[in-house]
């Protein structure tokens, strides 16, 4: 059974995880942890992913941290079989894999039976030209023409998701589907537990967060990563903390202003990552600041057949 732990950002998805394979250990069931997050995928992005240290993994495995170069395009079709490859090398060494994260579609891509189409390089090349000419809020109103679910959902900024879209469009003459089907049906049997806060206490949290990655050194290993080819990377560029960072090193944004963008952002994410995790309602919900988290997620992993005994 595969073991998927969801939340907004600032949770501690990552605790609750290591909490359970140790408890998954300790009951004689070997654990590893496949993450599941974006940005984590990136070599050198610690700071502002909130990446666990080696040495704070408490010795479990874990699968696609640093897999990636900041240069590289992160997709999730790539994603989607890296992924699904580590959870069933983790079962057939009779271990169970425990799905980590916060980025919705990534995560679903694993869960679900989502199929992503294919790409065509002349097609994109020709899209990402009109992107660069006329920019994003022309290619949102066509997309918006062709397929007004998915337009609504992108918006009228994210102009590389609006490329994908109007390619997919142009390829398959059909909508751009990546979203949570309304009846999902699951590539292997799982259970996903979901952590979550009421926004008034997670709200300042994630704003100390962003002012605590500040003074750990964010801007220091965002120069870092510019030899590396942070600049140039079309993913990797736009995370949020990086680019504002960024920002600052340009000298286009001041030291506060960076922090307070990021600060709005991170915010505006957590409130993505909840209503695309509230879709699944087959996800148990846990309160975050719960003392007894842990044994509530064993219960239910117990409760779902999961190869955890209850407290």
């Amino acid at each position: 059974m595969l073991v998927v732990i969801v939340g907004p950002t600032g949770t501690g998805k990552s605790e609750l995880s290591l909490d359970l394979a140790t408890r998954l250990i300790e009951a004689g069931r070997p654990a590893e942890i496949v993450n599941a997050d974006a940005m984590q995928l990136y070599r050198g992005m610690d700071i502002g992913t909130a990446k666990l240290p080696l040495a704070d993994r408490r010795g479990v495995p874990h699968h696609l941290l640093d897999v990636l170069d900041v240069a590289d395009e992160a997709t999730v079709a790539r994603y989607q079989g890296e992924a699904r490859a580590a959870v069933s090398d983790i079962v057939d060494r009779g271990a169970v894999p425990i799905l980590v994260g916060g980025s919705g579609l990534y995560v679903s891509s694993v869960v679900y039976d989502f199929q992503f189409p294919g790409t065509d390089p002349e097609v994109r090349a020709r899209l990402e030209g009109e992107l660069t000419d006329q920019g994003p809020g022309t290619l949102y109103e066509r997309l918006k023409a062709v397929d007004p679910e998915s337009a609504a959902r992108i918006g009228a900024s994210n102009g590389r998701r609006l490329v994908r879209a109007l390619e997919v469009v142009e390829l398959t003459g059909a909508p751009h589907v990546a979203v949570l089907p309304g009846d999902p049906v699951y590539w292997t049997q799982s259970v996903t537990l979901g952590l979550r806060l009421p926004r008034e206490v997670l709200t300042p949290r994630l704003d100390a967060r962003v002012e605590r990655m500040w003074a750990a050194g964010l801007v220091d290993e965002v120069h870092g990563l510019l030899p590396a080819g942070l600049e140039t990377g079309v993913t990797a560029s736009r995370a949020i903390g990086y680019a504002q960072a960024l920002g600052q090193l340009r000298g286009t944004l001041s030291r506060a202003e960076a922090v307070e963008a990021t600060q709005q952002l991170t915010r505006r994410y957590a409130r993505r990552q909840v209503s695309w995790f509230k879709r699944d309602p087959n996800t148990h919900w846990i309160d975050a600041d719960d003392a007894d988290r842990v044994d509530q997620a064993a219960t239910h992993l117990a409760g779902d057949g999961a190869p955890l005994p209850s407290p």
